[in-house]
């Protein structure tokens, strides 16, 4: 496991504000560690799981 995936933790996608925070912290990990592909694909998961639950769920869940 890369630092920049130990720096961001399991994500939480319980609710929109942590898909949101997993997002955030996703992103500020792929500036420390741009070549990192499995960082790059986890980040594109949560994105997708935001993206989803955006269009499935009642906003703040």
């Amino acid at each position: 496991m890369s630092q920049a995936q130990q720096q961001v933790g399991k994500p939480d996608y319980k609710s929109v504000e942590s898909l949101q925070n997993s997002l955030v912290e996703f992103l500020m990990a792929i500036i420390g560690a741009p070549d990192d592909e499995t960082l790059a694909r986890d980040a594109d998961a949560a994105v997708r799981a935001l993206d989803a639950r955006l269009r499935t769920g009642p906003a703040g869940t």
